[in-house]
């Protein structure tokens, strides 16, 4: 299967190359600012709208005003690159896939694109445009040498550290047919539960940090503003931050692989988190759980490795249907753990018994197509 794949690894600027990478960040932003704010006035005050091209031949006029000449001094790509972001935001915004595009903040991630014709890359070391010696890259891994690098993207976080994703056109073969068949249910206490009876416990990665954040970001709102106290102990929150955003991918991405490898078919329940969220009293450990991201990373390492992932109907009752006589309780209160089919006797862990409902239902989806729902049962 061909597909782009990204890989991103931690690189290391020199002093001079940090102040070629600020002033592309810098021209980068700008150039996304002023014609978000060309577009939104001109929507607001004349009813006209102004697309990619329209931005274009604006930034080109824009460069040759005095005022403006340092939009020349960096790579034109990185600056190019921003008003297609622009464009593909409104392009989100107007299908509603997302909301009305923001303005870029100066001491927020920071991040500059730099197309085929903007970089060198002979497989080992990579060279950007205006400078003259490759980056630092600290490579985790090996990008293979059948991968056709066709964009490279460096990014800084509000932590300082540096990225650089390299994205290529690549080819993955589907992994051999495993054995296994798992149904899938996420909680809380426990991240994931597994149909076969294994229970895996939740990272609670911002959790464990909560205390120590909140320490540091009272630390942070005593400082004056604009001092170089406050922009160390803002520095100091934004690692803690990305120390817990660190840890939650790493347990994702190594669980999600896991599962991908040691099963054929995968059946997993559908939930609305951003309505979950609603709750108050839950919406901190929802968040903290990223379920959203685990059932994404599951969806593009099933299609790209030939495995079966199948969603089922929010509504269908794993929790209250019997998984061994197929009988359903009308209620089942949230706090009960462990429940008797009133039917056949069998004494049920709620949370292992709704993983088996949800595999079987996957099964049945999987073999059948059907749609697994309340009324079906």
């Amino acid at each position: 299967m061909d597909i782009k794949r990204a890989y991103r690894f931690r690189c290391y600027p020199t002093s001079g190359q940090e102040v070629i990478l600020a002033r592309t960040f810098g021209c980068a932003r700008f150039a996304y600012n002023h014609m978000l704010r060309l577009r939104t006035d001109a929507w607001f005050e004349r009813q006209e709208r102004i697309g990619y091209h329209e931005t274009s031949a604006a930034l080109t006029k824009l460069k040759k005003q005095p005022e403006f000449v340092w939009l020349n001094e960096v790579s034109s790509v990185p600056v190019q690159q921003a008003l297609r972001h622009l464009q593909t935001a409104f392009g989100n915004f107007f299908a509603k896939r997302a909301k009305h595009p923001s303005f870029k903040r100066k001491d927020g991630p920071q991040a500059a694109e730099y197309t085929a014709s903007a970089f060198k890359w002979d497989g080992k070391a990579l060279k950007l445009a205006k400078m003259t010696a490759p980056l630092d890259i600290r490579f985790s891994r090996t990008i293979p040498r059948a991968a056709k690098v066709t964009t490279v993207t460096v990014s800084k976080d509000a932590a300082g550290r540096y990225f650089v994703s390299m994205l290529c056109d690549d080819t993955v073969s589907a992994k051999p047919d495993a054995a296994g068949k798992v149904g899938i249910d996420l909680g809380l206490t426990h991240f994931a539960i597994l149909s076969t009876g294994e229970k895996i416990a939740a990272p609670n990665t911002f959790r464990k940090h909560e205390a120590k954040l909140a320490k540091l970001q009272r630390r942070l709102a005593k400082k004056q503003k604009g001092s170089a106290r406050r922009a160390k102990a803002k520095r100091k929150v934004a690692r803690l931050h990305a120390k817990v955003a660190d840890a939650r991918r790493d347990f994702l991405h190594k669980l999600s692989t896991r599962l991908i490898n040691e099963n054929q078919v995968i059946a997993i329940e559908s939930l609305a988190v951003a309505n979950m969220q609603k709750n108050r009293h839950l919406a901190k450990s929802i968040s903290d759980a990223s379920w959203s991201e685990f059932v994404r990373q599951l969806e593009y390492k099933a299609q790209w490795y030939g495995r079966t992932l199948v969603g089922i109907d929010r509504w269908y009752p794993s929790s209250k249907r019997c998984s061994d006589c197929g009988h359903t309780v009308s209620k089942l209160a949230l706090n009960v753990r462990e429940w008797v089919c009133p039917e056949c006797g069998t004494i049920h862990d709620r949370d292992i018994n709704a993983a088996r409902n949800v595999l079987a239902a996957g099964l049945a989806v999987s073999a059948h197509r059907e749609s697994i729902s309340p009324v079906c049962i």
